[in-house]
């Protein structure tokens, strides 16, 4: 099939038309996905991306639903899957669905899968519509899609999809359904969401082909490259205001604590970001090799990448101060990133990435650290990481498998405090209700709270986390990917480093047994539980020159005790009231 060519311009009026027309089909596309969506993953948590892509696989739009880590990756999973049809000589027709999820060819993880459909006007290839979300399990070598910390390569990860067509030219491919069905646990689960995908495409293609019929082809791609070009514009306005030079961070991911072997902890995320002109590059060398035999490395494209472009579009282009940016690649064109083969943040198939996560988020924190530089009053200090625990358990033969996400905290910015128990940087999922996953799970939440008295001390403080205990009603098993328990986040102008993450085994006798960051599947009896407690982020700025009201607000919320007012703050109390004089004499 021919692809049609953009050859018109457009007036603004109209292209602002059309972005607000693909952007609702983007929406509508992502509400839909939820609400036929079986597991809470996606329904609840939202832990989706839905998007539309140009014939050469630009993104046009993406749902406003969706998180940074599944809408991002979508054009790096089409290069991918034009780039493995090109090989096998294969081409899309209508009708076509195809599944795509591997983590060497665009895709973020392996259970971050993909479903495509090519759009046709006209017997012309004009764009595809895409979803992408997070299956609870693909058959790995333990029940769930988180918490596969010891796998030693891709194939223990689970099933791998390169590019596969579900349907060829409308016609179902049932033997390949099958297969699926027959080697991941919750079959109806997982099978049901693939499906809830697939009808959101096809409502994506729906929608994009009436556009095209009421405003014709032409038009829509010359609004679509307007549009990109405006996104890049004002990327590139942006980046110009920085002052040229390179600067430089380094964070850490803790990584195995456990392990006996060095090359498995303290794992090294080197960052210099330079600036020329209205370019940026972020170059990753420095950072620690890759880990041949553990799923802490990360896919360069699908990962990494979207981890630098997000950061830099919500530090550079705050929409709070810009307003509406269009998301589509535009946003994109100004940066580079330079990642050496063989390391943590561009490993060598077949490496395994399923636990790509929290060092992914580590790259944005560290790129965050190293822009603080040029842009102090547009980042945050460190943040906490997050902790993703998978619950499972047999019930009459079947498996249940329940992905928590244990929510970490921003750090304290320019004129706020910090923003607690929260998903952080590039995820952007929402917590699940409790009473969706007692509801659905032989599981009861004991405890949710947030941490009394852990607010790290800064002008402004850090934002706080959460204390999660989960009780097994029935035997089961649970295995957590998490970081933060020996690197803090960072403190920025004099603020207080954050507060580690903590993990609890509980027995009903009251026995208490920590556990690392990173556990593989876990036994657990009817009675135990898990106790989850929750990292701080970082303070920002001097703590002495916080107000004292604001001190005191902090002391009555339980974010501090009497003694962090003190010692951290300077600011002395009396009978519950603050002494002005006493506190401007221990403060100077």
């Amino acid at each position: 099939m021919e692809k049609l060519e953009n050859r018109s311009a457009v007036d603004p009026i109209t292209a602002q038309v059309l972005r607000g027309a693909l952007e609702n089909v983007a929406v509508e596309m992502g509400y839909k996905l939820a609400r036929m969506s079986y597991s809470s993953i996606i329904r609840e948590s939202e832990d989706f991306g839905c998007a539309l892509l140009d014939a050469e696989g630009q993104q046009l739009c993406e749902s406003t639903t969706s998180t940074p880590l599944q809408s991002g990756p979508i054009p790096g999973y089409m290069r991918g899957i034009k780039k493995i049809m090109a090989e096998r000589g294969d081409v899309f027709r209508p009708g076509d669905v195809i599944i795509h999820n591997s983590a060497y060819h665009g895709a973020s993880h392996q259970p971050d899968v993909g479903f495509f459909i090519p759009v046709f006007y006209q017997n012309q290839l004009i764009g595809f519509s895409c979803t992408t979300a997070h299956h609870l399990d693909l058959g790995a070598l333990t029940p769930g899609s988180c918490g596969i910390v010891d796998a030693v390569d891709a194939y223990a990860e689970g099933l791998q999809f390169k590019a596969i067509k579900v349907y060829d030219q409308g016609v179902r491919n049932e033997m390949l359904w099958l297969i699926l069905k027959d080697n991941v646990r919750a079959a109806d689960m997982v099978v049901g969401d693939m499906e809830a995908q697939i009808a959101a495409c096809r409502i994506g293609a729906e929608r994009y082909l009436e556009i095209v019929q009421t405003y014709g082809m032409e038009t829509v791609l010359a609004a679509s490259e307007d549009l990109m070009a405006y996104s890049e514009r004002m990327m590139r306005s942006e980046i110009a205001k920085l002052p040229d030079g390179t600067y430089r961070a380094e964070g850490y991911v803790d990584g195995f604590l456990d392990s006996p072997d060095p090359e498995k902890k303290d794992l090294r995320i080197s960052v210099a970001v330079t600036v020329e002109g209205s370019d940026i590059t972020v170059d990753l060398t420095g950072t620690s090799p890759q880990v041949s035999d553990r799923p802490i490395n990360m896919p360069f494209e699908g990962t990494v990448d979207i981890a630098v472009y997000f950061t830099l579009r919500s530090v550079l282009l705050d929409s709070e101060v810009f307003g509406h940016i269009p998301q589509n690649s535009g946003l994109m064109r100004p940066i580079k990133i330079i990642a050496p083969k063989g390391t943590l943040v561009n490993p060598t198939f077949p490496a395994p990435t399923i636990a790509r996560f929290c060092p992914g988020n580590m790259v944005a924190d560290t790129l965050m650290h190293a822009l603080a530089q040029v842009v102090p009053r547009q980042v945050s200090a460190g943040i906490g990481n997050l902790n993703v625990v998978a619950y499972s358990g047999l019930n009459n033969e079947q498996y249940w498998v329940y992905m928590d996400i244990m929510e970490g905290s921003y750090g304290g910015r320019y004129g706020k405090d910090g923003m607690d128990a929260v998903d952080t940087l590039y995820a952007n999922t929402r917590n699940n209700p409790i009473e969706d996953i007692e509801s659905h799970y032989p599981l009861r939440i004991t405890r949710y709270e947030l941490l009394d008295h852990s607010a790290s001390a800064g002008k402004f403080r850090g934002g706080i986390g959460s204390v999660r205990e989960v009780a097994f009603l029935e035997d089961g098993g649970f295995s957590v990917e998490g970081d933060g328990q020996k690197h803090n986040p960072w403190g920025f102008s004099g603020g207080r480093d954050g507060t580690p993450c903590q993990l609890l085994f509980c027995s009903p006798d009251g026995a208490e047994v920590p556990l690392p960051s990173k556990i593989p599947h876990h036994r657990a009896k009817q009675g135990d539980s898990l106790r989850l407690i929750g990292p701080g982020g970082g303070g920002y700025g001097n703590p002495m020159e916080r107000d004292p009201r604001a001190v005191l607000s902090d002391l009555l919320d339980g974010y501090i005790s009497v003694e962090s007012a003190d010692a951290d703050y300077g600011v002395v109390f009396v009978d519950g009231q603050i002494d002005w004089e006493a506190t401007a004499r221990k403060r100077s």
